[in-house]
């Protein structure tokens, strides 16, 4: 395993849950529409009448949230929890505006359990869960990711085998147990293949674009479940719209000029905007008893974004390298020397676009300019390239 790759307690919780908060949402609120609809549509074919019911199938059906959490708890590396989890988060959002685009109903009564135990269980599980959700079936696509992320931690042939029979089990369960029926389990097959074609696990940095992609589909889950769709159609255009500028590689997708937006950017992502313009002001208020900047090379100032107030503390005719696509600059600052090089939040940069301001940094300095490096919020991306300017003054002869 490659150093720095070790999995944390915090990350396996944090990973497993967003992932609990996401599915909470999603798939409880698609319940609760498709029972206000009264939906009763199907696509039950003639075979499913002859399935028959095994009340004892509901203990692996059950089975599948120990698995979930199993696995968030035993993943190796950082990356493989990562390609997990956001193939569970992709498929629980695909899935969740599936089911409310076009809700279905299980169109089978349940027979009676006579085992009192298993009638209590039974009766449980129709209290959390109604017959709606059904195509496609996230059991199936969840025991596909599952499969797909754990095979490779077991060599032997017959600890494969076991983890293949078990998965088995959980997935045919939601036919025995009359929670699905046979296209439901096609279209969550599709589902958990689409989802690892998707999300592959060849990448080192953060999938940030899946992040905004994810988001997006909740806010549109949210919308057409819980609220009017129009409000909310805004906000997930914007995420939308984010998450294809991420995944483009798009540093200006923003179009921000002289620290300053077009009006057409602002109507296009204001609740983006919005969103960053709050997180700055909570760092800042967080960070109210810190300094705002600090200097780590005789002419290189690094921070965050500064208030008008704040700017007052620079040292005067301090130029500006504004890194930050998110936010606009302060007033104060974009009528001095200032420079803007966008980059994108929370991904590495392209290591070209790295030396292009190490660059003009220098030649700045070198000019007996005092220069202030900032970001959104002085926490990665200006600390990320006053480390490439202070290493490349290093080993300059």
């Amino acid at each position: 395993m490659a150093p720095g790759s070790e999995v944390t307690k915090q990350q396996r919780l944090l990973h497993l849950g967003l992932n609990c908060l996401v599915f909470g949402i999603c798939y409880l609120l698609a319940n609760r529409l498709a029972q206000q609809l009264e939906v009763n549509r199907h696509v039950a074919l003639a075979l499913d009448a002859q399935i028959p019911f095994w009340p004892w199938m509901l203990l692996p059906y059950l089975s599948s949230g120990l698995w979930l959490t199993a696995t968030f708890l035993t993943l190796r590396s950082r990356d493989t929890l990562r390609v997990f989890s956001q193939r569970l988060l992709l498929a629980t959002v695909l899935a969740a505006l599936v089911f409310v685009l076009y809700p279905l109903r299980f169109s089978l009564p349940r027979p009676a359990v006579d085992t009192p135990w298993l009638a209590t269980l039974y009766g449980m599980l129709a209290w959390v869960d109604r017959p709606y959700n059904q195509l496609p079936s996230l059991h199936v696509a969840y025991c596909l990711l599952l499969w797909a992320s754990l095979r490779d931690l077991l060599a032997p042939l017959w600890a494969r085998s076991l983890l293949a029979a078990g998965l088995l089990l959980t997935a045919v369960s939601t036919l025995f147990t009359y929670q699905h029926h046979l296209l439901d389990l096609l279209g969550g097959v599709v589902l958990g293949g689409l989802c690892v074609y998707a999300v592959r696990p060849v990448r080192n940095a953060p999938n940030v674009a899946l992040y905004y992609l994810v988001a997006g589909g909740v806010a549109a889950v949210v919308g057409l479940a819980a609220w009017p769709a129009v409000l909310t159609l805004y906000g997930v255009l914007s995420l939308w719209l984010v998450g294809l500028a991420y995944a483009r590689g798009d540093r200006q997708f923003l179009h921000k000029r002289e620290g300053r937006y077009p009006w057409w950017i602002v109507l296009l992502y204001a609740p983006y905007l919005l969103g960053y313009r709050l997180s700055w002001r909570a760092v800042a208020w967080h960070e109210r008893h810190r300094p705002a900047i600090q200097q780590i090379a005789p002419q290189l100032w690094i921070g965050r974004r500064l208030s008008e107030t704040e700017a007052r503390l620079l040292p005067t005719a301090c130029s500006v390298f504004d890194l930050c696509c998110e936010l606009p600059e302060t007033p104060a600052l974009r009528h001095q020397r200032y420079q803007h090089f966008p980059l994108l939040d929370i991904v590495a940069p392209p290591a070209e676009v790295v030396h292009d301001i190490v660059t003009a940094l220098r030649r700045e300095t070198a000019a007996g300019h005092t220069v202030y490096l900032h970001c959104a919020m002085g926490y990665r991306r200006c600390v990320q390239i006053a480390k490439a300017f202070n290493a490349f003054n290093e080993y300059t002869p």
